[in-house]
């Protein structure tokens, strides 16, 4: 149970007490809540406990739901922009009230239906939640080893490839010459590190390095032939393009994925397809 009522998350608190517009939850502290009606079942009893997750209403007083949100506080989501004003755009969260990204803390231009990455911060003057791109990654403090599994989310496209947000906190870059499949921004997707750089951010791979790599590439192409029946007009002598949009991996790594699969019998070559035995 919360020791006080903290803003952007999930607290565990008592129901308190029954009012007109809904239950009061307490934390240990005494500090109370509403939940309102709308959110009220028959299970909910006066001194147990409830999660919920708070937030502040149209008068920003804090006020709790039983609504899961698309996001927490300084997490980083892709929410999708639902309507503008002068002053800045609001994102759909999943709640009944939208979040506010102030002008000022905009590097973009927000129209509504875009998806934007943003971070879900308490703004420090209205005590409310807000969002922003102007936000900062950690790069001194993580620890972590060549083909560890990350989660990551890609939230700009640049010259060199995609910048990302590494677990939530670490910035981290994917080069274009590496990726093999279709990236989108605020996607979120299991990926790998590939190296820690001296300035602190972290090349990413979206295949694991090394030896394993030739043995998930041959598994990716048996894959795709179980989805096509067994069989693709594809062969040594492929598009590379083609290769790239179909098995998501390089001409170079189809090919010996090709090898493989030959030598452990578990694929045919024909002059014109790739047959699964």
């Amino acid at each position: 149970m919360n020791t006080e009522i903290e803003l952007g998350v999930i607290n565990t608190l008592k129901i308190s007490r029954v009012s007109e517009p809904g239950l009061y939850l307490t934390a240990l502290n005494e500090e109370e809540v509403l939940l309102p009606n709308t959110y009220i079942t028959k299970e909910m009893q006066i001194d147990s406990t409830l999660n919920v997750f708070i937030y502040t209403d149209s008068e920003d007083r804090l006020v709790a739901t039983t609504l899961t949100p698309h996001g927490y506080k300084n997490d980083f989501v892709s929410l999708e922009v639902v309507d503008t004003a002068k002053f800045g755009a609001f994102l759909d969260m999943g709640l009944p009230k939208d979040l506010l990204v102030p002008k000022n803390k905009q590097k973009s231009n927000f129209e509504i239906g875009d998806k934007k990455v943003i971070q879900i911060v308490e703004d420090e003057k209205t005590h409310r939640l807000i969002g922003t791109e102007k936000f900062e990654l950690l790069k001194l403090d993580y620890k972590f080893s060549q083909n560890e599994e990350v989660e990551i989310i890609p939230y700009i496209k640049t010259p060199l490839g995609f910048k990302v947000i590494v677990n939530n906190k670490y910035p981290g870059l994917i080069y274009h010459n590496e990726i093999f499949e279709k990236i989108q921004i605020g996607d979120k997707k299991r990926a790998y590190v590939k190296l820690i750089r001296e300035d602190g951010k972290i090349d990413i791979s979206l295949q694991k390095i090394g030896a394993k790599k030739s043995d998930d590439n041959s598994q990716k192409v048996l894959s795709i032939l179980k989805q096509k029946d067994g069989e693709v007009n594809f062969t040594y002598k492929s598009d590379a393009e083609d290769i790239k949009n179909t098995f998501h991996m390089s001409k170079k790594a189809f090919k010996s994925s090709l090898t493989k699969l030959l030598k452990d019998k578990k694929i045919l070559l024909t002059e014109t397809s790739i047959k699964a035995i």
